[in-house]
Formats: structure tokens, sequence, C-alpha cells
């Protein structure tokens, strides 16, 4: 019985130093989680909690059988709120599931013919079995134009411009088959803009498109539709953040800067130093070159030599306090001196976007991802030909807008509650600086205290004064 009851200790012993050690593992795999959400690691996620829906589609509809293939309509839609793809535009690809080729493209071309030596007579536009597409510049000869196409791959944001938030083309495929099953959808598809960040899942037959003509009293249909979902990373698509945020107040003389090294580390090698000296702007700070620019540029962009290394800053400052209402500052600068940033969007998130009351300077539009919820954050761009491109850095490198905002009953200074949750630039979350960090109130208390103090002092004063001035008579 006593071995028993021994053997019985035992295994409980074992049993509890298990689950002791299970304990502490959960407890470092939490750790270790949560270290991950620090602003130098980084998680790969493409669920966006402010646009929930966002992604680009490519819509790919047979419109009519050709002798050995099918001709059909390319479509890409934007529906991301406030990511954009700006120049050198976006590159399509995919893999064939056969031996199809391209006969013909209208409204873009593929980059590369590839091998059509057993082609004797017509020539397709390629043969390669992993096409990349790009779309073609603006000005092209009329008649390799189609709708939605040529504006050199450029995709603006939904939110920012709906009507340029589409692009699309026609393509000619030879050697696919000529009905609905001889057809077989293409495979392995990839978005880049030019770089990485959009993964791309797998077609997915759907139903036919329908299409009314001119006249809007016939309805057509495609032979075949075929959809692909691209959705965005930030991960994938920078190696590092690419912006952060300052703050500062009126009521703290505290002006608190980007986190140190929140998208790199400065480098202090002569060859930045001489750069610097040579460079035009002599008045500015050292500039060092980073290879975590924004886009996945192959060439480092050139950026001032900074505490936080990002290439772009937002400054949220707190500027008025009115009776009903209050006032912010933001401050968008570039400090790449290598890139424009055209059709740039901020998107700022904080409790008091439901009472938003005027943008003085920039575009914007509220973010309601979810109806069952109150609004609390916007989108802002800049106007068409007054500020919509944020210049390289230098003297002309910023924008500015004031926000004004109307008071609700949750309204408060302290706390931090005046600054944002959240701010994105051109779709990419920004570093925002440590909670401890932020400006605070004045110590309202002890300012009472003291004034109590000064008050009894010259109440003191005064009645000393009058003493010695009866004693005195």
């Amino acid at each position: 019985m006593k071995r028993e009851g021994g053997g019985a200790d035992s295994s409980s012993s074992s049993a509890a130093r298990i689950v002791k050690h299970l304990c502490f593992s959960c407890i470092a795999t939490i750790l270790i989680l949560f270290s991950s959400t620090s602003h130098n690691t980084w998680c790969v996620v493409a669920f966006d909690s402010l646009d929930p829906n966002a992604n680009i589609t490519i819509k790919w509809d047979v419109m009519t059988w050709a002798s050995d293939g099918y001709i059909a309509s390319v479509t890409l839609f934007n529906w991301q709120q406030y990511r954009h793809i700006e120049l050198p535009g976006w590159i399509l690809s995919w893999t064939w599931a056969s031996k199809e080729v391209i006969w013909t493209m209208l409204g873009a071309e593929a980059m590369t013919q590839g091998d059509c030596s057993q082609f004797h007579s017509d020539t397709p536009h390629s043969c390669a079995r992993n096409p990349s597409i790009v779309d073609l510049l603006p000005g092209v000869p009329y008649n390799q134009q189609v709708a939605n196409c040529c504006r050199g791959g450029v995709l603006a944001s939904f939110a920012q411009d709906p009507a340029n938030a589409v692009a699309a083309f026609q393509i000619t495929v030879g050697r696919s088959g000529n009905t609905n099953t001889t057809v077989k959808l293409p495979k392995n598809f990839a978005l880049k803009t030019p770089g990485p960040g959009y993964t791309c899942g797998p077609a997915v037959k759907v139903a036919p498109s329908l299409f009314l003509t001119k006249d809007g009293r016939r309805r057509t249909q495609a032979f075949m539709t075929w959809n692909v979902t691209c959705t965005y990373s930030q991960y994938l698509a920078h190696k590092a953040p690419s912006c952060c945020v300052s703050l500062s107040t009126f009521y703290d003389t505290k002006i608190v800067p980007c986190v140190e090294c929140a998208c790199a580390c400065s480098s202090t090698n002569s060859s930045s130093a001489a750069a610097a000296s040579n460079t035009r702007y002599s008045d500015l700070p050292n500039i060092s070159s980073s290879s975590m620019g924004v886009n996945n540029q192959q060439q480092p962009d050139t950026l001032y030599c900074t505490r936080d290394m990002c290439p772009v800053k937002i400054h949220w400052h707190v500027k008025t306090n009115y009776r009903q209402y209050w006032r912010v500052k933001i401050t968008i600068t570039n400090r790449d001196f290598s890139r424009n940033f055209t059709q740039w969007t901020l998107v700022l998130q904080h409790p008091n976007f439901s009472n938003f009351t005027q943008a003085f300077s920039f575009n914007y539009k509220a973010l309601s991802p979810y109806a069952s919820f109150r609004n609390d954050s916007a989108v802002f761009w800049g106007i068409k030909y007054f500020n919509d491109m944020l210049m390289a850095a230098g003297p002309s490198g910023n924008v500015q807008s004031e926000l004004l905002f109307q008071k609700t009953k949750a309204f408060k200074f302290n706390n931090g509650w005046a600054l944002p949750h959240r701010v994105y630039f051109n779709g990419d979350d920004c570093v925002l600086p440590d909670l401890q960090d932020y400006p605070s109130l004045p110590n309202s208390g002890s300012s009472c205290h003291l004034s109590v103090h000064m008050f009894r002092l010259i109440l003191s004063i005064i009645s000393t004064g009058a003493s010695v001035l009866i004693f005195s008579s």
C-alpha cells in the first residue's frame, strides 16, 4: 500500500512539475507575443481594423471566343480606402496552366516576349509562361487604349478618387481552348507595386459579369468570369516602419520626439558626413543613406540623419482650447531627398472624430468601418494642385493643416486623451511615442497650493504693515 501511495505521490509531483513547466512556457510565450508588438518587431497581418474590407480585386471576364482561345477584359479594382499605388505603378503576373500564349493586348503590355521561336508566321505578343503585365503610359495612340487604362500603373485609393481607383486592359489568349470546359484558370497570381507587399489568392470562378449597353436597354454577360483577391501586408512591404509621430501641446512645454530608432538607427560613417557637407542645404542636419525606404526601392533612400531615421514624420500639436471647440495642427514632413509623395494619404484615429468640424487645407472623409460603432477615424489627403504632392526633403518638403473639433462630454486634456490613438501615412502604420512620454497637464493641485501660500503671505505682509502704522500713530 505504501508503494502504491508513494507511486501516487511521485506521479502527482511529476504532474505538478509538468504543469509548472507548461505555465512557465505559457508565460514565456505571452511575453514573446507581447514584446512582438513593440516598434522594432512586426507581425505578418494583412487585416486592417480601420479598413476591414481592404483588398485589390482582379476580375477576369472572357468576353468572346477566338479561333484557339478567347478575348478577355481584365480589371483591377482598388477597394482600399486609403492605400494607393503610385509610380512606377503596378505589375501583375501569373503562371499559365498549360501552354497558353498572349496574341495581342490593349491598354497594357507584357514586360518580356519570351521564346516565340516555334511561331513562323504570326508572332504572339508574349510566349512567356510567367508573363508580367504593366500598364501603358499616358499619351499612347488611341488604337492601343481601352477604358480605364494608360495611367502608368497609378491606382488611386477608393476614398480619395473612386473614378481612378480602377485599371483595365484587354488580352487575347491563344492555345487555351475556346469553351468553358477547356479554358483553364491561370495560377500563382502576384501583384507588385513594384516591390512586394501584396499576397494574392487563387483564381476563383464566380457568376459571369453583367454589362449594360450604352442606351441602358440591353444587358449582356461574360462567357466566363473569375476573381483574384490581393491583400496588403506592411510586414511584407517594408523591413521596418516608414513613418513616425511626434507630439506637442499648448499646455506642456515639452515636445515629444519620434521614438529613437523607430525606423532604423542612424549610421555615423564618413561618407554620410561628406554627403552632408556637400549638400546644397548647408543649414540642414546631416544626411544618411538608408535601405529602409518607403517603397522598397532598390536604390537606398537619402534621408535626414535623425534619431529615428524615418522617411516621413507626422507632428500632432494640440494648439488651442476654446469654450466649445479645440484645435489641432498637423504637419507632415518628408525627410527623403530622393522622392516625392504624390496623392499621399493620412489616417488619424481619435474618439473625437465623431464630432469633427473642419479641416482647413486638407480633403477629408470619415471612416466608418463598423456601422454599429461610432466614427473615430478619418482619412485626409491634399487639395489638387495645392498640396496633393508632398515634395522631397528640403524647404518645401512639408504640408500642414489645422483640424477643428467640437467638444463632447468625454472631452478632457489629461491622460493623453487629446492625442491620437493611431496614425497611418500612405496606408502604413506609424510609430507612436511611448505612453509614459506623452505631454501632461500641469499639476494643478500644487499650483493652487502655491497660490494659497502666496495669498496668505501677502495678507500677513499687509496686516503687519497695518499694525506698524497703527502702532506708530
